[in-house]
């Protein structure tokens, strides 16, 4: 009796397959929130698109780009990277609200792997960063924005969504630390000076030297050349070795970035308190 109910038993999952299951669970619950709240998407992407109108036509007869080149073409790869780096800000909002409301603690008072969370939550807003990109293009090209096609564009969009992985964790990580969804929102005091303060609107040759030469270390300053190289837009890179090397610094920053915060996402999640 005992051998014919050990043949009728369902065979025993590994832990990665059951890692994976709690982590696609997560993600179903994550994108359900957007289905139902699409809102959400659209309040994401309604500052970079307001960003592209003013830059672009209030101020783009003014502006100019190192080299030549139409400002309006040097600023669409640049607005990509302003959404991906935004990006951050809604993770951290979304994963306090969990924290603040119970549920990350529900979450931790079942039987999943501790690691579901956090990388179910990288998953989902890699997810919608995909759809935020496609709808940013989509207004570009709305606007005359017009890339290139091929390997180099496929090239750009990986790396706008390699940017936005690194800064996940980054949002995950500061969204477990600070105390309610109202302190989240104040990381926007962080996120503005780090996009203004690189390549994003203006080519760092035009400002300050010792404001150049930040700019030109940012991190998203890099993605955004090389993105622009990518598309085969006005790139107005300088004479820095980072600037020069902008596709090799776009694929080096976010491992880095990557590397140092998800662990310290990992390790904050697991010593939360029951």
């Amino acid at each position: 009796m005992s051998a014919a109910l050990d043949q009728t038993a369902p065979p025993e999952r590994s832990r990665l397959y059951w890692s994976l299951a709690d982590c696609w669970n997560i993600v179903r619950r994550g994108l359900t929130h957007y289905q139902r709240q699409p809102v959400n998407i659209a309040w994401q992407l309604g500052f970079p698109i307001l960003s592209v109108l003013l830059y672009g036509y209030v101020f783009g007869s003014a502006m100019k780009v190192p080299g030549g080149g139409d400002y309006q073409d040097f600023l669409m790869p640049g607005m990509f990277v302003m959404t991906m780096a935004f990006g951050f800000i809604n993770t951290a909002t979304l994963v306090v609200y969990d924290s603040t409301k119970g549920v990350i603690d529900r979450f931790r008072s079942m039987p999943m792997a501790s690691s579901a969370v956090v990388a179910g939550r990288g998953v989902t807003d890699l997810i919608a960063a995909c759809a935020e990109l496609a709808i940013m293009m989509l207004t570009a090209v709305a606007m005359g924005w017009r890339p290139d096609g091929g390997a180099g564009f496929l090239a750009a969009f990986g790396l706008l969504l390699w940017l936005r992985f690194a800064l996940i964790w980054i949002g995950v990580w500061l969204g477990l630390l600070v105390p309610n969804p109202e302190a989240a929102g104040g990381l926007f005091a962080i996120a503005f000076p780090l996009t203004m303060i690189s390549s994003i609107y203006v080519a760092p040759q035009l400002m300050p030297d010792w404001l150049g030469f930040v700019a030109a270390w940012n991190p998203i300053s890099s993605t955004a050349a090389a993105t622009r190289e990518l598309f085969g837009t006005p790139v107005g890179s300088g004479d820095s070795w980072v600037e020069q090397h902008a596709l090799l610094m776009a694929g080096l920053w976010p491992l880095i970035l990557t590397a140092v915060f998800l662990p310290l996402a990992v390790r904050r999640f697991q010593k939360l308190s029951r």
